[in-house]
């Protein structure tokens, strides 16, 4: 496909908008972060929740209560992943999250089989599908911030709050997402998937090589000799940038079901939260995985 200048310009004009907020979330204090990912949780809920009404009616008449609650639920299963910089007077998150979450799970079947009109059993799948998609990953990148806390250098710790596994993830999805647009521009020719005709196999394999490439320089400059971390580096970014791509693929999928174009309005030449967050969702829950499996001791 030919380069757009124009789609280029803003896409990346907006993109400036994008970084600086997300800069602001992840660095000023553990707080800014949670409530950063917070916002985008339940962004990506509401544009979820559209989506699905949009490919099979039945949902857009769940109840009002089943409509925020499981948002909410979700909101909870993030809190209880949450670790202990996460402490608000005396109280820790990871604990609200858990009494929180039990009371959800009792509440909420009580709630609807008293004002839903109709109980559908697919409509609560739906809805369990969501917080596995959705609620689930950015718990999951919420406990990852325990894993790298003290174990980085100050640059990726803000008052003991470690954010380095974050950092990596959210940066390999940026360059692989960039490289792939760019190398798939410039040299593209051979269709990816029919799911996103616009993707090629030279954006999508230049951008997995150039996102690897780049993380591992980063981890090189960072650690140096120390090349465990470095090689971790490289490895999430191939994990990130691999499950990424079918991440985004798979948002792809679900709008072309519901018979749009993007998810919502957020940032122009970029979409709605979900076409922003699609490649991190389904990245985090391998990335951490591997983190789990290889990277306790980091």
């Amino acid at each position: 496909m030919a380069f757009n200048w124009s789609i280029f310009k803003t896409r990346s004009l907006t993109a400036l908008v994008f970084v600086f907020i997300m800069l602001g979330g992840l660095f000023i204090n553990q707080w800014s972060f949670f409530l950063l990912f917070s916002m985008i949780h339940f962004g990506c809920w509401v544009e979820y929740q559209k989506l699905v009404g949009k490919i099979d009616p039945a949902y857009r008449e769940i109840s009002f209560f089943h409509k925020y609650g499981v948002m909410i639920a979700g909101w909870c299963l993030m809190l209880y992943f949450t670790m202990d910089a996460f402490n608000f007077f005396g109280i820790r998150l990871h604990e609200l999250g858990w009494w929180l979450g039990l009371m959800f799970i009792f509440l909420l079947p009580v709630i609807e089989l008293l004002f839903a009109k109709n109980i559908l059993l697919k409509n609560i799948g739906y809805s369990i599908t969501g917080l596995i998609y959705i609620s689930l990953s950015w718990g999951l990148l919420m406990e990852m911030t325990g894993i790298s806390s003290g174990t980085i250098r100050p640059f990726f710790d803000v008052d003991g709050f470690g954010i380095e596994i974050p950092v990596i993830i959210i940066l390999s999805i940026w360059i692989n997402d960039t490289m792939a647009y760019i190398v798939g521009s410039l040299i593209g020719r051979i269709p990816f998937s029919k799911i996103s005709p616009k993707k090629t196999w030279e954006g999508t394999i230049g951008g997995v090589i150039l996102c690897v490439a780049a993380m591992f320089t980063l981890g090189y400059l960072l650690y140096g000799s120390v090349y465990d971390r470095v090689i971790h580096y490289a490895i999430i970014a191939l994990i990130a940038a691999v499950a990424g791509t079918f991440g985004d693929l798979l948002e792809s999928k679900l709008k072309r079901a519901a018979g749009e174009k993007d998810s919502g309005q957020l940032m122009p030449g970029h979409g709605g939260f979900l076409d922003r967050f699609d490649s991190l969702l389904l990245a985090i829950p391998f990335v951490w995985l591997y983190v789990r499996m290889f990277m306790n001791e980091v």
